[in-house]
């Protein structure tokens, strides 16, 4: 047996502002810095040694995984850093304001382009598209992880980790639409085999 954390990234600036970031580099806003450290201070009362840490190339993920690591009081452990874990590539969205956004296009196209499966905002990715990337190297990578190591810690974004659920949780494409993954907040699976067989959400 074995424990898989994973948690999506603090509030960043852009998320604070309601922008949709993608790729771009945007660091975390203080409360987003907040949530990192309570979600590792949570672990840390679970009595959580981490083995292995994985991040995406963000500075928004990689800090995250930073602050969980300090309040475990292994700050010192590599992160090891995969771009196939980076968020959703948003394409001629990246960067406006979502609501403005919903206000040119109409909010029903907008939802599509944000929560639907497989269809792609202009020039981006899909959930679909990101899948492709993150769940080869997850299963690749990851999943082997747990197979060594007691306790492995993934820092990623809302909708790689969308991915990674749901293959652990076996969620339809439909339904997987309708999943929020909240920010800070540490996921619990426990591991055998490479297959999940409990899973708890570390919620404040």
């Amino acid at each position: 047996m074995s424990t898989l954390i994973l948690v999506r990234h603090g509030q960043s600036q852009w998320n604070a502002e309601n922008r949709f970031t993608g790729w771009v580099d945007v660091p975390l806003s203080d409360k987003g810095q907040q949530e990192a450290r309570e979600g590792g201070e949570r672990l840390a009362a679970e009595g959580i040694v981490v083995d292995r840490a994985y991040t995406s190339t963000l500075i928004r993920a990689i800090d995250t995984g930073r602050i969980v690591l300090e309040a475990l009081g292994q700050g010192d452990l590599e992160q090891t850093q995969a771009w196939e874990l980076n968020e959703r590539f948003y394409g001629a969205l990246t960067g406006r304001n979502k609501a403005q956004t919903a206000e040119e296009f109409g909010e029903e196209q907008v939802h599509i382009w944000r929560r639907s499966y497989d269809v792609p905002p202009p020039g981006g990715e899909s959930l679909k598209d990101t899948t492709a990337r993150a769940l080869p190297y997850f299963e690749a990578e990851i999943l082997p992880a747990t197979r060594k190591h007691d306790v492995v810690l993934v820092s990623a974004h809302g909708n790689s980790l969308r991915a990674i659920v749901k293959r652990l949780d076996q969620i339809s494409d439909e339904d997987i639409t309708r999943l929020e993954i909240p920010t800070g907040v540490p996921m619990l699976y426990e591991m055998q085999d490479g297959e999940p067989v409990d899973k708890r959400i570390l919620e404040g």
